[in-house]
C-alpha cells in the first residue's frame, strides 16, 4: 500500500499517531491520572481520560487525511462510526487496546489501526499495531507480508507441541473468571500452558511471530480489537477464524461483538481451538 495522490501513506499516519500517544501517556504517568472516567463510548465500555485523549489525537490525524483528499468511514471504540466523506474505505481504530492494563500501568497496551476496502475482516488491506508499553511495531499489507519493526516476519516451521500432542503455549483473552472457568476442561487436552496478556491485538501479534502457538478469545470480540492484528497473523502465514460467522473472515467491521476469534500456526491447531466452549457459543 504505497502513498499516491488518492491513497495516503497509512504507515506514516500511524507512526505520527503512535508518537503522539506515547507523549500523551507520559503526561499521564500514574493510575490516578489515567483512571478518571469521562463517559461511556459507543462500544459500551467506560471511557477513561486516556481513551478520550487518544481518540482526539487520532481523529485529528484522520481529519487531516480527509482534508488532503481521502474519503473514508472511521470506526472507533469511543465515537462509533464517523463519516469522513463515505465511500468503501473503512478505518477501524482501537485507540488503546488493553486499556485496563494502561490504566494500571501494566504491559501490554497497544494502539490498533486497520484500513479496509470493504465491510468484513477479509477486506482489511493494512494493519498496524504498536505496543505502547514497549517498543515493538507490527505492520501488514494484504498480499505484501507482515513485519515486526520493519523486518519481514519469517516464522520458521509451524507450531510447537509437547510429546503428548498439546499446543505448547496458547494465549487466551477473557476478562472474566467465569469464562476462564467454563473453558478449563476443554483447554486441558489442547494447551500445555496458557498466557493471558489483556490485549487482543497484542496476543494475535504473538501468534504472528510464533511466540505462542495459538490464541482464542473466550467470548465475542469487536472489530476494533482485532481487525489490524488478524491481518498481521494471516500475512505471517498463520490462520484466523471468526467461529460464529458463516465465513472464517466474515465478521463485519462495526462495533457489534459478533464472534469469538481463534488464531493458530496450523489448520490442526485452529480446529482444536475452535472447539473451546465460548468459541462456538
Amino acid at each position: 500500500m504505497m502513498a499516491t495522490a488518492q491513497e495516503p501513506d497509512w504507515l506514516a499516519v500511524c507512526e505520527r499517531i503512535a508518537v503522539g500517544l506515547r507523549a500523551m501517556l507520559a503526561a499521564h504517568p500514574g493510575t490516578s491520572e489515567r483512571a478518571v472516567v469521562v463517559g461511556r463510548g459507543e462500544g459500551g465500555d467506560r471511557t477513561l481520560v486516556i481513551d478520550q485523549a487518544a481518540e482526539e489525537l487520532i481523529f485529528a490525524e484522520l481529519a487531516a487525511v480527509h482534508a488532503a483528499g481521502t474519503d473514508f468511514t472511521a470506526i472507533s471504540e469511543e465515537r462509533g462510526e464517523v463519516d469522513f466523506g463515505g465511500g468503501p474505505l473503512r478505518v477501524v481504530i482501537d485507540p488503546i487496546d488493553g486499556s485496563m492494563n494502561a490504566k494500571r500501568g501494566l504491559s501490554p497496551h497497544a494502539v490498533s489501526i486497520a484500513v479496509a476496502d470493504g465491510e468484513t475482516m477479509a477486506d482489511v488491506c493494512f494493519g498496524y499495531v504498536c505496543d505502547l508499553s514497549g517498543d515493538e511495531v507490527w505492520t501488514a499489507w494484504r498480499g505484501g507480508g507482515a513485519f515486526l519493526g520493519g523486518v519481514a516476519l519469517a516464522v520458521e516451521g509451524g507450531e510447537r507441541r509437547t510429546r503428548a500432542g498439546r499446543l505448547e503455549l496458547v494465549a487466551i483473552e477473557a476478562a472474566h473468571p467465569d469464562r476462564i472457568a467454563a473453558a478449563v476442561e476443554a483447554l486441558e487436552p489442547i494447551a500445555h500452558r496458557v498466557r493471558v496478556f489483556g490485549s487482543m491485538a497484542f496476543s494475535l501479534c504473538q501468534v504472528a511471530a510464533g511466540r505462542v502457538d495459538g490464541m482464542a478469545t473466550l467470548g465475542r470480540c469487536r472489530s476494533v480489537d482485532v481487525a489490524a492484528a488478524q491481518l498481521i497473523v494471516r500475512e505471517s502465514g498463520g490462520l484466523v477464524a471468526f467461529t460464529a460467522c458463516a465465513e472464517p473472515l466474515g465478521a463485519p467491521l462495526d462495533l457489534v461483538s459478533h464472534s469469538p476469534v481463534v488464531a493458530a500456526r496450523s489448520a490442526a491447531g485452529l480446529a482444536e481451538l475452535a472447539t473451546l466452549p465460548s468459541s462456538v457459543s
